[in-house]
């Protein structure tokens, strides 16, 4: 069981995507009493690395959603403010009216904070990849512990319930931070259509006037987000044996600069096939190190949003094979 609940979140304003509303408690350690053998202390020293990394996850979480909830606070005045000044445009002003150059400095700066909180729970999502990275190590340790010598039964008794207990964080973690990303990406679609339509706001408070034909609240940015909240077919895409990756990257140092070969080769595939949709794979040699590869197929699929694809034209899967948990490959659909 793994206390992943519901949490209380502001109403999102109308027109915004909706944020996560998961709430990520973990489950507190079981405690144990100590053996005294050279395990039973292994045992004590994972218990209380456990409750550290538990306890860093809570604060995570805690930071999360006060994110999310300064999130919803800055999209509502922002909201606020763009629907004050489309109504008075609606009937017209004079050009150039100072008032309402204000106003839009003022949306303008109402969605400068919104991108901030975006990065803020960007870097959120950083320190939690770091954390999972070690829930991955207790768990190896964990069960490494199994294969020392003088351990009693006792011993392997609570190694066990320890497993259990590692294993639920690792869960709870992933969890988290699929949520974030999730998060990160749906925002930082919605800020760069709220960009557009701050510009056309721009023309309209030069001309006095809110031209078009658009219907009260309708919008390019809420056309783009409804489209989004359509669920993609799910596609099984069976590939040939000379099917081969537009690109291949293997996150085998922690700094691994990927990003502008990424963007070149994207660029690339394009220019050839503008409509192409792609396929970003996260390759585990085995079980153990699928959840692993899938955040840093995340990680690669998050950058290719940022450098504009549109997220509908992206499709996620995992597959075994390679050499390591840290290689995803992108296909061309």
């Amino acid at each position: 069981m793994v206390t992943a609940r519901n949490a209380y979140v502001p109403p999102t304003p109308a027109g915004m995507p909706q944020l996560g509303t998961t709430d990520f408690e973990p489950v507190p350690v079981t405690p144990g009493s100590p053996t005294g053998t050279f395990v039973g202390k292994k045992v004590v020293q994972l218990r209380d690395d456990l409750a550290t990394l538990q306890q860093t996850i809570s604060q995570l979480n805690g930071r999360l959603q006060s994110i999310r909830a300064a999130t919803v606070r800055d999209a509502q005045a922002y909201h606020n403010t763009i629907a004050g000044m489309s109504a008075r445009l609606q009937i017209g002003t004079t050009p150039g009216n100072p008032e309402m150059e204000r106003q839009w400095s003022q949306a303008q700066a109402e969605l400068n904070r919104l991108e901030n909180d975006i990065a803020a729970m960007n870097t959120l999502a950083n320190r939690v990849t770091n954390d999972a990275a070690l829930a991955s190590y207790l768990l190896q340790a964990t069960q490494a512990a199994y294969s020392m010598s003088g351990a009693v039964e006792e011993d392997h008794h609570q190694l066990a319930i320890l497993e259990d207990d590692v294993n639920r964080t690792v869960v709870l973690i992933d969890r988290l931070l699929t949520e974030i990303n999730q998060d990160v990406v749906r925002q930082r679609n919605y800020i760069q259509a709220e960009r557009l339509e701050l510009q056309q706001l721009a023309s309209a408070v030069k001309d006095g006037e809110l031209y078009g034909g658009s219907a009260p609240g309708y919008s390019y940015a809420s056309a783009a987000r409804t489209a989004e909240a359509r669920p993609a077919p799910t596609r099984d895409y069976a590939r040939a044996e000379q099917d081969r990756p537009l690109v291949i990257i293997r996150f085998d140092d922690p700094n691994v600069q990927y990003e502008q070969p990424l963007y070149e080769a994207l660029s690339e595939a394009l220019e050839r096939r503008p409509n192409a949709s792609f396929e970003v794979v996260a390759v585990a040699p085995d079980a153990g190190a699928a959840s692993r590869s899938r955040r840093y197929a995340d990680r690669v699929a998050n950058s290719m949003t940022e450098m504009g694809l549109p997220a509908s034209r992206l499709h996620r899967s995992t597959e075994g094979g390679g050499t390591s948990a840290g290689e995803v490959r992108i296909y061309v659909r």
